[in-house]
């Protein structure tokens, strides 16, 4: 049996979810899989080097076809 956010559980049983589905949202928000912090900021950084790397690209093969055809 997984665990569960009792206040998340508490929320969505004063909002009138049946007990079965305030029970099952309480614990799929509880699993493992949600983004942190950490996560959040090495995609940024990953997005980042990308960027540079598009832009190395780009420039890298204006400049060839530059030459080939100038």
């Amino acid at each position: 049996m997984s665990t569960m956010i009792s206040e998340v559980y508490d929320a969505f049983r004063a909002a009138g979810v049946p007990d079965d589905k305030a029970r099952a949202a309480a614990e799929a928000l509880s699993s493992e899989n949600l983004a942190t912090k950490a996560d959040i900021n090495e995609l940024k950084a990953t997005q980042s080097l990308h960027g540079w790397m598009i832009g190395f690209n780009l420039a890298f093969t204006m400049t060839i076809l530059w030459k080939v055809f100038n």
